[in-house]
């Protein structure tokens, strides 16, 4: 048929490089069309996964943020190869969608399908729960154009290879024609290389002639071409390690707080749901050490929240070297942390730990040039005691934790069941403080005041609550609960008023001028309208402010000094007489009284508790009175029992005195009814305790 075997060893050669060129094109991109897949597989189910939980409600809520949802969604498109998204909830019912005018997905097909990755249509579907077991709230769906993604990457691969792919089957038509005898091993080799590279997809290797003919230079080319591939594959796979870094990025924001390196809130939850299941099964116990930093806040909110992150910063370091190993602490935001022992929570080893953990605060923190103090309060509680239940173990490790606050700095409680009932008293009466302002459910109680002749020279004001459930509750216990919930000033507020409401009564029971004395705070001086409405008062009921004294303890007045210092010099102005509480029992510093505006030193009553019994008591006390008067400062004692002690009073020059011995706080009904002068207590010193 041929005349010689040129034309047809020509064909036959050209044919079957041609054929391997093009088997190994063809595998290169069914090669890169696998990996595309794959690497959008991978970056889908980050994608997807990020964005549920970041749509995950806050513990205790049920229901997803549309409003977030949207947003989410919207951020989303920006992704080149995302078309569109849906988030619906447990009902399948759709809460938002976000779609690209391409999209050909639809969420009636999308809400059937499970979490993962699912392919339909030319369409990558995303499924993502929205929660975990069994807390989901609903789930989200992310869809991407596979078609379309594939298709520009075989077009990038094509344009890439094709003229080294053309060159190649030209030049070996051009070899071919050329070739010898000689050279038909060499064209063998070359053959039964690009047949290697198709089989073990090993694109680094590279033909090798040393002669310089056309087979070598055919090589050459098809070395190019390799070149080439490998090039793309080199890319591709700096894309794939790019997007295991990113996911791996990913994981350690979910899991790991930013600020200390220690695991977050979630890592920890994730974790104890683990040792809860297990520690159930196994009927063995789990502890846990819950504890927040005492003075944190004022650190913060003095010095800056630069600071604040240093000390947070710290304070991880000091406490997880103090940890043994296997021991897990988290930052759960915030000033707050948690410790999970990895074993033995007997009562004892509970205690050491508690014992080294606020032993690990007794140091002050050295940060730019300040010595700053902090101390932690320490809640623990077992997985028994909570049923192996996770919310509840937080919330008993919680309470325990309050109850150290409750205590003083520097202390560790562990939770008790009694606790329980404790916290639902407090949350009852923290719950019915605003109905309790709004019914006048408090009371006003009076106490007299007693000036050096026995006669009412003033009034303390002090409040009580007639609780519909628990009866009359004293301030002791429902000023801290107000104070934590914010609503003191609420009460304060409503205190002045109703002072105000009965002074025309008081001023008919006392025919002299007298002052009424309210407490205030330090979370009332922390209100910055504070001044204008006791103002407002004022003008409302038309009082003179010449009646009204305000006692504050030292240490509330220090603690803010510069508006404290303002606030009752503007009161002053108007009339009202400032008080100093509790001298002697805070901060005590003799260089500061030159410095406040007050009328009023009042004697702690500790001190006038103890002048039977402490020389040291007496000693203080007189001269406490002493500096008040070189201050021409008046001086009144609280606590007085009996005519002991006043006797001793009146003669080391103390001005006013309040205590049993003259009345308890009464009502304004009862204080109609009291004696107006007490003078005749002194020639009873055997009378009887008020």
């Amino acid at each position: 048929m041929f005349r010689s075997m040129k034309l047809p060893l020509t064909l036959l050669i050209s044919t079957a490089v041609a054929a391997s060129v093009i088997v190994v094109y063809i595998v290169s991109l069914n090669a890169q069309q696998a990996r595309v897949t794959s690497m959008q597989q991978e970056q889908m189910s980050a994608l997807v996964q990020n964005v549920a939980a970041r749509l995950e409600p806050a513990q205790g809520d049920r229901d997803i943020d549309g409003e977030v949802a949207r947003k989410e969604l919207a951020l989303q498109l920006s992704h080149r190869q995302v078309t569109a998204a849906f988030v619906f909830d447990l009902r399948k019912n759709l809460i938002t969608s976000s779609v690209k005018q391409n999209n050909l997905a639809s969420d009636s097909f999308a809400v059937t399908l499970p979490a993962g990755i699912q392919m339909a249509d030319g369409l990558m579907y995303a499924v993502a729960n929205i929660g975990k077991e069994p807390y989901l709230t609903g789930k989200v769906v992310i869809v991407s154009d596979m078609n379309g993604l594939l298709a520009q990457s075989q077009k990038t691969l094509f344009f890439s290879v094709i003229p080294w792919l053309a060159g190649t089957i030209f030049l070996t038509v051009i070899v071919a024609l050329l070739v010898s005898r000689r050279l038909l091993r060499p064209l063998q080799a070359l053959i039964e290389f690009t047949r290697d590279i198709a089989r073990d997809k090993d694109y680094s290797k590279r033909f090798s002639d040393k002669h310089n003919h056309e087979v070598a230079r055919l090589g050459t080319s098809i070395n190019s071409f390799l070149d080439t591939i490998e090039v793309e594959l080199i890319i591709n796979k700096e894309q794939n390690d790019t997007l295991v870094e990113q996911q791996q990025t990913m994981m350690r924001l979910a899991n790991y707080d930013s600020l200390t390196g220690l695991p977050n809130r979630q890592f920890v939850v994730d974790n104890l749901r683990l040792e809860l299941a297990r520690v159930r099964r196994t009927k063995d116990d789990l502890a846990l050490v819950f504890f927040d930093l005492d003075g944190f806040k004022g650190i913060n909110d003095s010095l800056g929240h630069e600071t604040g992150d240093l000390i947070l910063i710290e304070v991880a370091d000091r406490v997880v070297n103090m940890l043994r190993e296997g021991d897990l602490i988290a930052r759960l935001g915030g000033d707050e942390f948690i410790i999970v022992p990895d074993r033995d929570v007997s009562d004892a080893s509970l205690k050491n730990l508690a014992d080294k953990l606020v032993g690990a605060f007794t140091e002050p923190f050295m940060l730019r040039g300040l010595a700053l103090t902090v101390g932690v309060s320490v809640g623990i509680a077992r997985a028994s005691d909570a049923e192996y239940e996770l919310s509840q173990l937080m919330s008993n490790a919680d309470l325990a934790m309050y109850r150290s606050k409750a205590k003083g700095r520097g202390t560790y409680t562990l939770f008790t069941i009694d606790m329980v009932e404790s916290y639902k008293r407090k949350m009852s009466i923290a719950n019915s403080i605003d109905g309790a302002i709004r019914q006048d459910e408090f009371l006003v109680y009076y106490q007299p005041k007693i000036s050096q002749q026995g006669e009412i020279i003033g009034l303390e004001a002090l409040i009580r609550w007639q609780h519909p459930e628990f009866g009359l509750v004293m301030p002791s216990e429902f000023i801290p609960i107000a104070e934590q919930g914010g609503k003191i000033s609420a009460i304060t507020q409503w205190m002045i008023e109703r002072v105000c409401m009965e002074l025309p009564d008081l001023q008919m029971l006392i025919s002299r001028k007298f002052k009424v004395a309210i407490n205030l705070s330090g979370h009332d001086l922390r209100h910055t309208g504070l001044f204008d409405d006791i103002y407002g008062l004022f003008e409302r009921y038309q009082v003179n402010p010449e009646y009204f004294e305000f006692e504050v303890t030292e240490s509330a007045y220090l603690e803010n000094f510069a508006f404290a210092d303002k606030f009752f010099k503007r009161l002053s102005n108007l009339g009202c007489a400032i008080s100093l509480d509790d001298f002697g029992t805070g901060y005590s510093s003799l260089s500061y009284l030159t410095q406040i505006t007050i009328d009023t030193l009042k004697v702690d009553r500790q001190f006038i508790r103890e002048l039977d019994t402490s020389e040291r008591s007496r000693l203080v006390t007189g001269t406490i009175i002493d500096l008040a008067k070189r201050l021409a400062l008046t001086v009144c004692a609280e606590g007085i029992e009996h005519p002991g002690q006043w006797a001793y009073l009146i003669e080391h020059g103390c001005d006013h005195v309040q205590g049993y011995l003259f009345s308890k706080p009464v009502p304004l009904s009862k204080l109609l009814t009291i004696d107006q002068n007490y003078l005749h207590l002194l020639n009873a010193p055997d009378a009887a305790q008020g």
